[in-house]
């Protein structure tokens, strides 16, 4: 076998060399250079030399480019193994059905996209064929991460080998009645096929980034051994205009992530036009994955290309397609043969010589077929190349065509991602210039049929043998039996129930002490993933370095400056914790792959990702989704939590919504809890949910959302009365009564109930005391450690109540019989506590932290927003004067007393 690290052939080795023994005369003296006087002075020279070449206009690539051409030259192509008229029958059966499957939905006005597979079903093809993996091997196979748009290829392959019926393909996009198939990859509606959600554009390359690292991850720590796995990402050229598609690129470099193949389809239209209309993109992407560190194969011609670069004996040829910009080129697909001899051969004269020896035919053969991406040959020679590739991870760039085999009316149109259906005569057409045996007398009332050889056919058991042979089908989520994880000792979770004492721990603290118990357990302290951007410090987590060490693949090359500390900067190939650095967007990739793991590779990992709250939700939210319609499982941790908390950082830092976004996310279970021990209960039957035994009817695909703060306060005993932990899980319980926190009350005292979550709490307490020492009024406190919870449980009493059951919602439980209004308070903004006001029986007001943050002291910023413990009072007040319960005198009183 050729060694991969060896030089490979230059693209330069594709132009002839009018003279040898000059070229070889420059090289003899390069070699005499570095003999001589070293690397580094030929390396200088080389770089000087260039840039003579480019101040005297000599025109060269420039260092991150090489010419228009692809990188692999013919004469090094590998033979492509298997039967190759056979797979080309498959791929047009495939394209077919791709192609009616999105015309028949159209009546229906349901949408689909047909040009992008039919760009592209060579890229999918040649790998399933020969290259992915399948899970019936070692349970984790390879990782594909499928451009969204072109799931209808994807369907029909699923289709031809018996994974799909007509049925199924009549329900594209149609998915309420059943036996339906999502638009794009999604897990959560197709979990037997689709692992990955790539649809919202940008998110797939950097989560494939981040699963080929977690997979170094598993295996350096010996969870699991992956190395076997490879992750192809399939992107369009179009998508790499998002900022996440190439966030990452240097991390994958950096850790030597040759497990990692990109394949960008360069088809050179976006939605709705061209990308580089004026410019070159596969240009632009080379230098840009080059220069961050990517081994980059170019696949940009077809084998009709051949006898054109024969032919270019002075170079003309490969400098006119390093000119022509890619609308130009987009053009060229759609011209007749005389404006493709005039525009692009006409503009030199070498060209316009070499133009005559070539017939009509085989110009439009070489300008409107013959494209590296479409044959499977290059393709072949271009996947090989990659995964034999060490060191590095690869992107390949192959150029297309859009709307390639679906007819004039389609090909390099800019219009053409939204065009959703073929006539009758396009789909005849396409019949034709496949070869396909499907009659005239098929097309039934003007209705495009779906093709089939026959479930025993050879070209259906040629494509279950190549499947077979490489480990099952593929795309396919896979869900392994493994045992639920066995609860920790009881020891961790009840160690909080007692409170701090006279100790003040911010639940910041105590969530990473919960978390240092948990890691020690013997059965499932090694499945828990820290994941962290950065802040390991702020969040007290510096302690967990030593003990669990930073996952890096090198390991600690050096000697950390804190060394002789007890809570040194710990370094690890088998390190636990993922420091990422300052990116959410990266925290997010790892969480999710961790998160999924238990589907990808059969392992149960518990990641908790700890982060600043107002850098979660608002700054990395489609991750979230994402992680939702991946049916991932674990902690998120806003940390810092809450608009009034983190003091002096202003307006920027500080988070006022984060539970509000989050409550949208159907998949995420949020709390805002007030004390040690509610983390404590949190985190216990989120174990328990996740990943030991879920009670019947409950979802374990979901994931918890915790808001936790870093501001030090008392923390109290857990009541010690029934129903304590289901409130806590379920997001209400009455905390305490005036008369249980010893205030004594007048037997016909006005009443009221605060509810708090979070920081607030202690606001509550404190107007507690006050109301009752300074107003005669009494006040039970409840701690709400979930508004969001609480509200989905009453919508679900609301659905059932429509279905004719009687249900009443948990929040109307709780309070039932509490005397007086309820004052719900939050260092949220209002929204937060008002979701539920609708299911409160009770006389229902609100306090929140509303508007933009502000630096200045906690003290003064809830002054601010109105909900100190002051405030709380006189809002108190307020409500029971509007009832007649109080004097209307003393809310103006109190106004005056406290400075409001």
């Amino acid at each position: 076998m050729t060694d991969p690290n060896a030089i490979q052939p230059s693209a330069l080795d594709q132009l002839p060399d009018r003279d040898p023994e000059e070229t070889a005369e420059w090289q003899a003296s390069l070699d005499a250079v570095a003999k001589a006087a070293g690397p580094h002075r030929a390396a200088y020279l080389m770089r000087r030399t260039l840039e003579r070449a480019e101040g005297t206009g000599i025109a060269l690539p420039k260092l991150l480019e090489t010419d228009y051409v692809n990188t692999i030259p013919t004469g090094a192509e590998p033979s492509v193994p298997g039967d190759e008229e056979m797979e080309r029958r498959i791929t047009a059966w495939n394209r077919w059905n791709a192609a009616a499957m999105v015309t028949r939905g159209s009546k229906y006005g349901v949408g689909g996209h047909i040009a992008t597979f039919a760009s592209a079903a060579w890229l999918y093809e040649t790998g399933f064929n020969h290259f992915f993996k399948g899970k019936e091997a070692d349970g984790s196979g390879d990782q594909l991460y499928i451009q969204g748009h072109a799931s209808p290829g994807i369907y029909a392959r699923a289709f031809l080998d018996g994974r799909l019926n007509e049925q199924h393909l009549d329900n594209f996009r149609q998915e309420s009645a059943g036996n339906g198939l999502p638009s794009y990859p999604h897990p959560r509606r197709l979990p037997w096929l689709w692992e990955f959600p790539t649809v919202s554009m940008g998110l797939g390359p950097l989560s494939a980034i981040y699963q080929a690292r977690f997979n170094r991850y598993l295996t350096n720590r010996g969870i699991k051994d992956v190395s076997a796995s490879h992750v192809w990402a399939f992107l369009g050229d179009g998508e790499m205009d998002e900022p996440e598609s190439t966030a990452a690129l240097a991390l994958a470099s950096r850790e030597g992530l040759d497990n990692l193949t990109f394949v960008i389809n360069c088809n050179l239209q976006r939605l709705d036009g061209p990308v580089r209309a004026n410019f070159k993109i596969v240009q632009e992407l080379e230098a840009q994955f080059r220069g961050a560190g990517w081994n980059v194969v170019k696949t940009l011609w077809g084998t009709a290309w051949d006898e054109l670069f024969q032919l270019d004996t002075t170079g003309a040829l490969v400098r006119r397609l390093r000119e022509v910009p890619d609308a130009q080129v987009q053009t060229y697909q759609t011209r007749d043969a005389a404006y493709i001899r005039q525009d692009f051969f006409g503009k030199d004269p070498e060209l316009a010589e070499m133009a005559k020896l070539l017939s009509d035919d085989k110009i439009l053969e070489c300008f409107h077929l013959s494209r590296g991406g479409h044959e499977a040959r290059k393709v072949y020679a271009a996947y090989k190349a990659a995964v034999e590739f060490k060191g590095a991870p690869t992107v390949i760039l192959a150029q297309t065509v859009k709307g390639h085999t679906l007819g004039e009316g389609f090909a390099s149109k800019n219009a053409n991602h939204q065009m959703k259906k073929l006539s009758v005569d396009e789909f005849k057409a396409m019949r034709d210039l496949l070869e396909l045996p499907i009659s005239d007398a098929q097309f039934v009332d003007g209705v495009v049929p779906y093709g089939h050889p026959g479930a025993d056919s050879p070209e259906v058991r040629y494509l279950q043998e190549r499947r077979a042979a490489l480990g099952g089908p593929a795309p396919a989520r896979r869900v392994h039996p493994v045992a639920p994880l066995p609860a920790p000792a009881e020891k961790a979770f009840a160690s909080f129930d007692k409170g701090s004492g006279s100790q003040n721990v911010a639940t910041t603290m105590a969530f990473v002490r919960l978390v240092k118990d948990l890691v020690r357990d013997k059965e499932s302290g090694k499945r828990w993933v820290p994941i962290v951007p950065d802040e390991a410090r702020t969040f007290g987590m510096e302690s967990l370095f030593p003990s669990l060490g930073i996952y890096s693949p090198k390991g600690q090359t050096y000697e950390p400056v804190d060394r002789d500390q007890l809570m040194y900067y710990k370094e690890a190939k088998n390190g636990q914790i993922l420091n990422e650095g300052i990116t959410e967007a990266g925290s997010m990739a790892d969480f999710i792959a961790a998160s999924t793991a238990y589907s990808t590779h059969g392992e149960t990992m518990i990641p908790f990702y700890i982060f600043y709250s107002m850098f979660g939700w608002q700054r990395t939210a489609d991750q979230m989704w994402q992680l939702g319609d991946q049916l991932g499982r674990g902690f998120l941790v806003g940390a810092t939590a809450g608009r009034t908390t983190l003091t002096g950082e202003g307006l920027q830092h500080a988070d006022g919504h984060s539970p509000v976004i989050a409550a949208t996310n159907p998949a995420a279970l949020t709390y805002d809890p007030a004390f040690a021990y509610e983390v404590a209960a949190i985190v216990k039957d989120g174990l328990r949910r996740m990943y030991g035994e879920a009670a019947p009817g409950e979802d374990q695909d979901v994931f918890y959302y915790l808001t936790v703060y870093n501001e030090p306060m008392p923390q109290p005993a857990k009541p010690a009365v029934d129903g304590v932990d289901q409130g806590i899980v379920k997001g209400l319980y009455r905390f305490n009564t005036a008369e249980s926190a010893g205030l004594s009350p007048a037997a016909n005292a006005p009443r009221i109930q605060l509810l708090g979550s979070g920081t607030a709490i202690h606001w509550a307490l404190k107007a507690q005391q006050l109301l009752a020492e300074e107003w005669g009024v009494a006040a039970d406190v409840w701690s709400a450690t979930s508004w969001t919870e609480l509200r989905r449980d009453a919508l679900e009493a609301d659905a059932a109540l429509l279905r004719g059951e009687e249900r009443v919602p948990y929040v109307r439980q709780a309070l039932q019989g509490a005397e007086g209004p309820v004052l719900a308070v939050s260092d949220y903004m209002r929204q937060v506590p008002d979701q539920i006001a609708q299911w409160v029986e009770q006389d229902w007001s609100s306090l929140g932290a509303d508007g933009f943050g502000l630096s200045d002291t906690r003290e003064a910023a809830r002054r601010h927003f109105g909900v100190d413990a002051e405030s709380i009072v006189v809002a108190a007040l307020a409500q029971l004067a509007k009832r007649g319960e109080v004097k209307a005198a003393a809310v103006k009183e109190a106004r005056e007393k406290y400075g409001l």
